[in-house]
């Protein structure tokens, strides 16, 4: 029996280059097969996001959550303060930006996420159906429950930088990743 994971999230999303009155993530699924179907809320007024969701991980050589999303390409980068509704938690369970190669569920990907028992990390998978090593496909902030993350990517190169309200955003973390789509 694989653990089931409750995800719920709750997100404020801001685009770096403009605060958009829509929804910037118009596209909402599941990804994987999760015991526990997801859905997402968006509040157009408070441009906030609330998703509640359950499955086995985001890790492995595969994935099981839900993902709320739009498809981009190029270099981006996004910003989102974040947290958890439910403190009730498992350690595992997350929350954050990902970029992945595709919907499958063991695509390639690289996230910035924070977990519920504070870790904030950069995680990746290079290639699909790729076991994620820890700590090789990883990198651990200094600091604990971050509720500001951002993901940059300049090329193969994706970048994390988290905050604490009111502080600047520090650099976590960057991985070169070359099989990633442009």
């Amino acid at each position: 029996m694989k653990p089931i994971l409750p995800l719920l999230f709750i997100l404020l999303t801001y685009l770096t280059h403009a605060q958009m009155p829509f929804n910037p993530f118009p596209f909402s699924k599941d990804i994987g097969s999760p015991q526990i179907a997801g859905k997402t809320q968006y509040d157009k007024t408070n441009q906030q996001f609330i998703l509640d969701a359950g499955g086995y991980n985001i890790w492995f050589e595969r994935d099981e959550f839900h993902f709320t999303y739009n498809t981009i390409s190029g270099d981006f980068m996004i910003t989102t303060r974040l947290g958890f509704e439910d403190m009730e938690v498992d350690a595992h369970k997350k929350i954050g930006i990902m970029f992945r190669a595709s919907e499958a569920e063991n695509a390639a990907h690289v996230s910035a996420v924070l977990h519920a028992d504070g870790l904030t990390v950069l995680q990746w998978r290079r290639l699909k159906g790729a076991f994620m090593r820890d700590p090789q496909d990883q990198v651990f902030s200094t600091k604990d429950n971050y509720n500001i993350l951002q993901l940059e990517r300049k090329g193969d190169e994706f970048i994390m930088r988290a905050a604490h309200d009111g502080e600047h955003l520090q650099h976590i973390g960057s991985i070169l990743l070359t099989d990633m789509p442009a």
